[in-house]
C-alpha cells in the first residue's frame, strides 16, 4: 500500500511539474537599452516641495466604513444612477448590505491635497472592478502621496458599490468620475468649505485602472455629449476642462454605446499595460490609443506603454499580485513578476511626468515619451515599447482607408513592395478577448511585410526586398516640410521567423532558447530607412539607431503550460515600438538632399536574408522642440 502511495505521488509530481515548467522569461536587455540618463535633475517620483494632508468626503452615513461616515470633511448629495446601473437578481443581497440602492448612489471619496495657496490641479482616480467588500479605493495611496507633494489635488473615487459580479457597468463608472467633478466645482464656489479657490478647474485629469481604465474614456466622451447615448432622457451638463486621461491596465470595449466603441477626441491619453497582467489579458487600451482623434489644433500627445512582467493588480497596493482572486497562487505563475515597488515606481514617473505637461504646461519630461531611454536611469530595469503620437502627425499610410494595398492615407500616396514573400493589410490581433467584444482584435489595420532575400528572383545583394512610399512632388511644399519634421512610424517584427529558426518547439525552453529562438544570437534584424527627392538624391538611416527593433515579447502567466496553450492562441502581445527621425539626419547624410522637394520613402531589408514585421502609422511629425531636446541617436 505504502509503495503504491509512493508512486503515486511521484507520478502526480512529474506530471505536474512538466505541466507547470520552468520559469520563461526573456533575456532582458536593459543593461543596454537603459544605460543612459540623459534627462536631468531629479526624477518625477521624487517627493515634491509640499505638504500635505488627507480628508474623506462622503453622504456621512455610509453603514460599512467608519471614513464616510460622520467624520467625513464634508457631504454630498446622491445621485441616481438607475438609468445606467441594473443590479439584476443581486439587487436584494447588494442594496442589504451597502444600504442603498442604485437611486441614491453616494458620492464618496478620499483625498490628498497640499498645504499652500492655489489653485492646484484636480485629479480623480478611480479603481476597477474587485470584491466589493475588499475596498479598492485606498489602494491609490502612493500617488495621493506624491502628487499631493508635487501640487496637486488627488481624489481616489469610491465606486465599491458597482464592484463584483453585474456588468454593463462601465458607463456608469465614467458618469459618476463627471457626478464628482460637479462636487468640485461647487465646493471651489463654497465660502465655507476648506477647497474654496483652491481647486484649478481649468486643469483636471481623470485616471482610471482596469476598469476605471475604460470609463475614464467613457468620462471625456460623456463630458461632452447633451445626452446618455442609451436613453436620451437623461440629459448631461458637464462640459469640464478635462485635459487628460491616463489609463492603466484597462479593459477596452465592455460598453458599446449603439454598439459602437466611445469616439474620443482632443484630450491628453496614456496607457499602460503588464505583459504579465493575469486579469485584463490583453493590451486592450490600444484600441482607444488607435480611434482618439485630435481635431481642434491644440498640442495633444497620446502614448501607450507595454511593461514587461508587469501584472494587473500591483498598479492598486490593496490588490498585490491576486489577479484571480485569492487563489491566484494556484493558477499564475507569479515567479517573474516585477516587485511590486519597481511597479509602482514606474506608474509614478510616468504619470507624474504626464501630469506636468498636462495640466502644468511643464515640457521638462516630454522626451520621456518620444524616446523612454532618455529617462535609463530612473526606470526599473525591465523592457518596455512604446507607442507615441502628438497632434503635429501628418499620416503619409496608415493602412485604414481602403482595401487598395496599393495606395497610402495622404492624397496622391502611393506604396509599392519589391521582392517581398509578404505584404498584405490586417487587423491586428491581441492576445486575448474580453467577455463584451467577439474578436480578439485591437480594431486597428497595419500592413504585413516579409522577405527572404535567399528565395528571390533577384539579386539580393544589389536589390534586397522593400517597402516604398511614393509622394507627390507638391507634397513637401504643401506641408512646410524642413529638417526640423520628423519621419515617424511604429514597427514591430513578427515571430515567423524566429519559429523557422527554433523548428516550431513546443516552446517549453528556458529563456536561453527562446534568446536563441528569436534570433539574439544571430543577425539582429534591422532596417534602412531611404529618403529621396523628385532629383533622384537620396540619403539612408539604420532605423535601430532610433529605437529598439525587438520581437514581440513571450510570457507564460499560468502556472499550467497546458491550460496555457489551450486558452490563449499566442504567449505574447504584438505592441509596435515609435521610431521618430529628424529629417535633419538625411540631410546629415547628403547635404543636397531637398527635403521640401521629398518623392519616396524605403524601407529596406537588408539586414537579415530573411524576417517579417509589422508597420503602421507612417507619416511626417512636426514635433515640438520639447519633445526633441534629448536624442538617444548616438547613445
Amino acid at each position: 500500500m505504502y509503495s503504491y502511495y509512493s508512486r503515486f505521488l511521484f507520478c502526480s509530481f512529474l506530471l505536474i511539474s512538466a505541466c507547470r515548467g520552468s520559469l520563461r522569461l526573456e533575456e532582458s536587455d536593459h543593461q543596454i537599452v537603459l544605460s543612459s540618463q540623459l534627462l536631468a535633475g531629479p526624477s518625477p517620483s521624487t517627493r515634491g516641495p509640499y505638504n500635505f494632508k488627507t480628508l474623506t468626503y462622503g453622504h456621512g452615513d455610509d453603514k460599512n466604513r467608519s471614513e464616510y461616515g460622520k467624520t467625513v470633511a464634508f457631504r454630498t448629495k446622491t445621485v441616481d444612477a438607475s438609468k445606467l446601473v441594473d443590479l439584476g437578481d443581486q439587487a436584494d443581497s447588494r442594496n442589504e448590505y451597502w444600504g442603498f440602492d442604485p437611486t441614491i448612489f453616494p458620492l464618496n471619496g478620499r483625498v490628498w491635497y497640499p498645504e499652500g495657496v492655489g489653485p492646484f490641479p484636480l485629479v480623480l482616480v478611480v479603481h476597477g472592478n474587485h470584491d466589493p467588500k475588499d475596498f479598492s479605493d485606498p489602494g491609490y495611496d502612493y500617488l495621493g502621496e506624491l502628487l499631493a507633494s508635487r501640487g496637486y489635488i488627488m481624489a481616489s473615487i469610491d465606486m465599491n458599490f458597482v464592484n463584483g459580479g453585474i456588468r454593463q457597468e462601465n458607463d456608469a463608472r465614467g458618469w459618476l468620475l463627471l457626478k464628482h467633478l460637479q462636487v468640485w466645482d461647487e465646493i471651489n464656489q463654497d465660502p465655507e468649505n476648506i477647497f474654496f479657490h483652491s481647486i484649478d478647474m481649468d486643469n483636471i485629469a481623470l485616471i482610471g485602472h482596469s476598469r476605471g481604465g475604460e470609463a475614464v474614456g467613457h468620462a471625456a466622451a460623456f463630458n461632452k455629449l447633451s445626452h446618455y447615448p442609451d436613453d436620451a432622457n437623461l440629459t448631461f451638463d458637464f462640459g469640464f476642462n478635462i485635459r487628460a486621461i491616463v489609463a492603466i491596465a484597462p479593459v477596452g470595449g465592455q460598453y458599446l454605446p449603439t454598439g459602437r466603441f466611445v469616439p474620443v477626441e482632443n484630450v491628453n491619453y496614456m496607457v499602460f499595460h503588464g505583459s504579465h497582467d493575469g486579469d485584463v489579458t490583453a493590451f486592450q487600451g490600444l484600441r482607444l490609443y488607435h480611434r482618439l482623434r485630435f481635431t481642434d489644433g491644440n498640442n495633444y500627445f497620446k502614448t501607450a506603454i507595454y511593461v514587461y512582467r508587469a501584472n494587473h493588480g500591483q498598479w492598486n497596493s490593496s490588490w498585490g499580485s491576486h489577479d484571480s482572486g485569492p487563489r491566484s497562487d494556484r493558477i499564475l505563475d507569479l515567479r517573474g513578476l516585477l516587485d511590486p515597488e519597481e511597479q509602482k515606481e514606474f506608474a509614478k514617473i510616468y504619470i507624474s511626468s504626464f501630469l506636468e505637461y498636462s495640466l502644468k504646461q511643464n515640457e521638462q519630461f516630454l522626451p520621456l515619451f518620444r524616446d523612454h531611454r532618455v529617462a535609463g536611469g530612473w526606470l526599473p530595469k525591465t523592457m518596455y515599447i512604446t507607442r507615441f503620437q502628438e497632434q503635429s502627425f501628418k499620416p503619409l499610410a496608415t493602412f485604414e482607408e481602403d482595401i487598395d494595398v496599393t495606395t497610402g492615407t495622404a492624397v496622391g500616396v502611393h506604396l509599392k513592395g519589391n521582392g517581398l514573400a509578404v505584404w498584405k493589410e490586417q487587423i491586428m490581433p491581441l492576445r486575448s478577448r474580453n467577455r463584451a467584444t467577439t474578436s480578439a482584435s485591437q480594431v486597428n489595420q497595419s500592413v504585413w511585410l516579409g522577405w527572404d532575400n535567399e528565395d528571390s528572383e533577384l539579386d539580393a545583394s544589389e536589390n534586397p526586398a522593400s517597402f516604398s512610399i511614393s509622394l507627390p512632388d507638391t507634397l513637401g511644399n504643401s506641408w512646410d516640410l524642413t529638417g526640423d519634421a520628423h519621419l515617424q512610424m511604429a514597427l514591430t517584427p513578427t515571430l515567423d521567423e524566429a519559429k523557422s529558426k527554433a523548428g516550431d518547439s513546443d516552446n517549453s525552453g528556458g529563456s536561453q532558447a527562446t534568446g536563441r529562438a528569436m534570433g539574439k544570437e544571430e543577425d539582429p534584424l534591422d532596417v534602412t530607412v531611404e529618403v529621396r527627392d523628385a532629383l533622384g538624391r537620396s540619403a539612408t538611416l539604420i532605423l535601430s539607431d532610433y529605437g529598439v527593433i525587438r520581437p514581440p515579447l513571450q510570457m507564460d502567466i499560468l502556472r499550467r503550460r497546458d491550460i496555457e496553450k489551450r486558452d490563449y492562441e499566442q504567449n505574447y502581445e504584438f505592441v509596435l515600438q515609435t521610431f521618430s527621425i529628424p529629417l535633419s539626419d538625411f540631410i546629415e547624410q547628403n547635404s543636397e538632399l531637398e527635403i521640401r522637394r521629398l518623392s519616396a520613402i524605403r524601407l529596406v531589408f537588408d539586414a537579415t536574408i530573411k524576417g517579417s514585421v509589422i508597420v503602421d502609422d507612417i507619416g511626417i511629425s512636426f514635433l515640438d522642440e520639447a519633445f526633441t531636446a534629448e536624442s538617444m541617436k548616438d547613445g
